[in-house]
């Protein structure tokens, strides 16, 4: 009889991997035993069939699981007499957890049927569905490291977890309304409000137009009714004084489609487990404007929680429903995922915008929640279930079904079959977190341990273990106490869960960004500094296993170059050992410095003088700035525009779309990360194909004047023409010149790899259109597809860069490439 011992390794844990294992060796009459330990799932087994189960094992793993090893050891016979599920160990170095999970279907129907023990109970989950990630305090994953521990199982509860044959077998969040965790509905005083159901009084309180916090799997929410045009426009003057958009959730998908398009691959994801928020065109009209201010796009997400469900699907009094009461019976309807209609709601759609101050992390903690969110929530729905992890929910986009083909284009050798490719593989991140943080992301081989220390916007930092990269949640942005020490907090999280041991860190070379100063404080360990968008390249070679020389086309807002200079529109010749700037945006000074930022018409001011020189009054007078800004500022931002101690140089793509959507009128004031590229993205009209003129001189470093390119623009809008016409023929510009730079630069170096990255390619009608001129030319194209594009890729590039040189010992040099 054989006998063998088996290591799985990946995310095997909080997945229903044991049950399956049991089940498995049961079947084929072998003996043994499964148990977790710190490394993975450890299964000895001895047998006649043993061959057989190791050739099902990957085959037909759970769902949930990730295997990303299994190695097998031949041992001697031990003369098992069963097969058993044994006590966890602690013992290798680590192991991969899930990331949490959304409500099953056979919970949902479990909470909606009166008969089931679990009738409306708000933390209802199995083996399937729950958190994970969020209250998973160290490994192996069991209920004693867990948030859950606190609460002893009922002897209900108790022999479900012990039976093999229950969907609850180990699973270690298992609760029920009379051993696990309760929900309490407070006020603003920590004063308990006096209700029969804190979930029923809930609804009715946001019925009635008042804003509350509920605390959910990773953090607080604070919700009110999106129909209700009073409460949206009072939670947007105590929450968020900036046009920033507030995310929205929904009981179903059919519902989604009253307020925006969408389409099939986006109605699977937004069903899919990982319940993310995802951006969808919006409709006209049918929500009120203080939701999305001028914006083209909604991001829409499904509750992924029981408590979630209640808020929607409650049975309330008939008093307080807009539709008929939800269904009650022994078997309910379940409320299906993607149709609308059965059992009604109590809401077509709930604001759900994260529970924090403006800027600052979102808050796990109740008493820190009323002390905090006071200001801005009547009532707060909290529970005693605590939350280890802090995470945010993620936010997706798909890009366009006309060009899936061209997203999975991947460097030779690693090409996907096209039967694998799923509607998720169109996934592009705006913000990586719920349901995808700790995914890992594969490096191929063992490596370093090291840090990335991430940029300031956006921040995520990325650890690395064994051959794994880690990258951790959306942090946020690096500009107060409260975001470091929640990067602090998260960091040493994630380094005692997975038994990190730092080699070596690396972080960003501009010396005012928050994650470098506390970078350069570290001691007794190796730092290195990598330039912005060498980072920014790296991240994407990172996710697809390129180390040899790349064109990175990186265009962002701002990141700190080698000469001092900001840059932002960059061509470089990169590999992991560093690069060669090859072509660059012409640099123009940015008035006022950070406020250019914010006020992007001081950026078109900037353009217009570089172009016109002392006639820039009459140009600025011809598109309404003058008028629009007064003839004094004017003056003063053109008298500043020289002194380079008031308008430092920059490069930045980002600054030049802000020119673009300031001289158009689309927007001229940026009160959150993008805003006024967003807005001109969201004129373009896919029709037209002109462009404009731009001159690109030709040398060792290849410059980009968009002199022409304004001039035009000025023109054009001068004399009437439509502004989603010009805004079209920008984006095509920009088309044009990174195929024209990238065509000289592949033929000069022998390159093919490309790469696009930056939070400037969040940018879909520029993706799109750069993605397929490029495959025209027989260009292989590389994009994130893992993590975001955005800022919140550096990090992973980071640690990419620097663990391939403690491997290779080859020390990055950036004295050359300035």
């Amino acid at each position: 009889m054989e006998r063998v011992k088996i290591l799985v390794k990946g995310v095997v844990q909080g997945v229903g991997f044991r049950p399956f294992v049991y089940s498995l060796a049961k079947s084929l009459n072998l003996k043994g035993f499964v148990m977790n330990s710190s490394e993975g799932i450890v299964i000895d087994i001895e047998g006649d069939n043993s061959p057989t189960f190791i050739e099902r094992l990957s085959k037909e793993a759970p769902p949930l699981s990730q295997i990303m090893g299994v190695d097998t050891t031949p041992m001697p016979f031990y003369g098992y007499q069963d097969f058993q599920i044994i006590k966890s160990r602690d013992e290798g170095s680590f192991t991969l957890i899930s990331s949490d999970v959304s409500i099953c279907e056979d919970c949902l129907k479990e909470l909606l049927n009166n008969n089931d023990r679990r009738y409306l109970y708000p933390f209802i989950n199995c083996t399937n569905c729950g958190p994970r990630y969020t209250i998973t305090r160290s490994i192996p994953y069991d209920r004693p490291n867990t948030t859950m521990s606190v609460f002893k199982m009922c002897p209900d509860c108790k022999k479900e977890y012990h039976n093999p044959e229950d969907r609850r077998f180990h699973a270690q969040p298992n609760a029920c309304p009379g051993c696990g965790p309760n929900i309490t509905l407070v006020n603003s005083q920590q004063s308990i409000v006096n209700c029969q159901n804190p979930i029923e009084k809930t609804i009715e309180l946001l019925k009635e137009g008042k804003i509350v916090a509920i605390k959910g799997i990773g953090g607080f929410h604070i919700a009110c009714d999106a129909s209700n045009e009073v409460a949206v426009n009072r939670l947007r003057l105590k929450k968020r004084k900036n046009n920033k958009p507030f995310a929205l959730m929904a009981p179903d998908v059919e519902i989604i489609k009253k307020f925006c398009e969408v389409s099939k691959e986006e109605g699977d994801l937004l069903i899919s487990n990982k319940r993310p928020i995802v951006l969808l065109k919006k409709m006209q009209n049918c929500l009120p404007d203080a939701i999305a201010p001028n914006n083209p796009c909604i991001g829409f997400m499904l509750p992924y929680t029981p408590l979630h469900y209640l808020l929607f699907y409650y049975p309330l009094n008939e008093k307080f429903r807009r539709l008929k009461p939800a269904a009650t019976s022994s078997n309910p309807p379940l409320p299906p995922f993607n149709k609308g209609g059965m059992g009604g709601f109590n809401f077509d759609a709930l604001i759900m915008t994260s529970g924090n101050l403006s800027e600052e992390p979102i808050v796990i903690d109740n008493e820190e929640a009323v002390s905090m969110l006071s200001g801005i929530a009547d009532a707060f729905l909290i529970h005693n279930r605590d939350i280890f992890m802090r995470v945010d929910d993620s936010v997706v986009r798909l890009v366009p079904s006309a060009t899936r083909s061209e997203v999975f284009s991947m460097s030779e050798g690693q090409r996907l079959n096209s039967a694998l490719r799923t509607p998720h593989s169109a996934l592009f991140f705006i913000r990586r977190s719920r349901g995808y943080v700790p995914d890992p992301i594969p490096l191929h081989e063992d490596g370093p341990e090291v840090l990335g220390c991430g940029a300031d916007i956006k921040n995520t930092f990325t650890l690395t273990k064994g051959s794994f990269a880690i990258p951790s949640q959306h942090i946020g942005d690096m500009e107060n106490y409260e975001t470091l020490s929640f990067f602090e907090e998260s960091l040493k999280n994630l380094k005692d869960v997975y038994r990190v041991k730092l080699d070596a860190l690396a972080y960003d070379l501009h010396p005012g960004y928050l994650s470098t100063q506390w970078a350069l404080k570290q001691e007794g360990i190796k730092k290195m500094g990598i330039q912005h968008h060498h980072a920014h390249i790296a991240s994407v070679m990172a996710e697809n296993g390129i180390k040899a020389k790349v064109i990175g086309v990186s265009f962002d807002g701002t990141g700190y170059g080698t000469d001092g200079n900001l840059w932002g529109g960059e061509f470089l010749i990169a590999d992991i050992t560093g690069f060669k700037r090859a072509g660059h945006f012409k640099y123009i000074p940015l008035p006022g410095g950070e406020t250019s930022v914010k006020e992007p018409w001081r950026t078109a001011v900037s353009y217009i003088k570089g172009i016109a020189g002392d006639k820039a009054i009459s140009y600025l007078k011809s598109i309404g700035f003058i008028e629009k800004y007064g003839d004094d500022r004017i003056k003063d931002i053109l008298m500043i525009i020289d002194k380079k101690q008031f308008s430092p140089l920059s490069s930045s793509a980002g600054r030049l779309f802000d020119a673009v959507s300031a001289i158009l009128g689309v927007c001229d004031k940026n009160t959150f990360e993008g805003e006024a590229a967003i807005a001109l993205e969201s004129i373009t009209r896919p029709d037209i194909v002109d462009d404009y003129p731009v001159d690109i001189k030709f040398r060792e470093i290849m410059e980009i004047d968009f002199s022409q390119t304004i001039l035009k623009i000025v023109e054009d809008l001068v004399r009437g023409e439509d502004k989603g016409i010009i805004s079209t023929k920008f984006h095509n510009t920009l088309v044009n010149v990174i195929s024209r730079v990238v065509q000289k630069l592949s033929s000069l170096h022998m390159i093919n790899d490309v790469v696009l990255c930056g939070g400037v390619f969040q940018n879909i009608y520029l993706l799109e259109r750069t993605i397929t001129r490029l495959k025209s030319m027989d260009m292989r194209v590389n994009i994130h597809k893992k993590v975001p594009t955005n800022d919140a890729g550096i990090s992973l590039g980071q640690a990419y860069i620097i663990r391939e040189s403690l491997k290779t010992g080859v020390e990055v040099d950036y004295g050359k490439h300035g």
